[in-house]
């Protein structure tokens, strides 16, 4: 199956109250499954990698073997794609967790969008963050086996 993952995360501080949110749809559009989760106090950089690490579980565990990454945090979509390198001690787990959980896919392209491009997954970091809990349907992280909060 083929599929879109729309990814973003935000602070408010930096560090500070946190949240992620995505919204895995089909090709057409149509949502497949999505959420948004309070993070704690943490960096937009943790927040926007806890956001795709969440996203590709949801994918792999729903069967997506093509998966289209759309986010708009430019400096995580550089340390995927390799133009820049991830220097920073912190992120280092977070980029080695996300090319370990994009290996079973067939297919991984990750893009850069704007952020209105973006808005549900935003929507939902928002709200999650207001909440200090989970929303959406989606299954709480490491319910399909895998964690992805460090």
């Amino acid at each position: 199956m083929k599929a879109v993952l729309r990814t973003d995360g935000g602070s408010r501080g930096n560090p500070g109250p946190a949240g992620c949110g995505f919204v895995l749809e089909t090709l057409e559009g149509t949502p497949i499954s999505s959420g948004g989760r309070f993070l704690g106090s943490v960096t937009n950089n943790v927040a926007e990698y806890e956001a795709l690490l969440w996203g590709l579980e949801v994918a792999a565990a729903k069967g997506v073997s093509h998966l289209t990454v759309l986010a708009d945090s430019e400096l995580l979509v550089r340390h995927i794609s390799g133009v820049y390198k991830v220097k920073h001690p912190n992120m280092k787990p977070l980029y080695a967790r996300a090319c370990e959980l994009m290996r079973p896919f067939t297919r991984v392209e990750v893009r850069h969008v704007r952020r209105e491009e973006n808005t549900v997954a935003d929507r939902l970091a928002n709200e999650a963050m207001d909440a200090r809990d989970l929303v959406g349907d989606a299954p709480a992280p490491g319910e399909s086996g895998q964690s992805t909060l460090f």
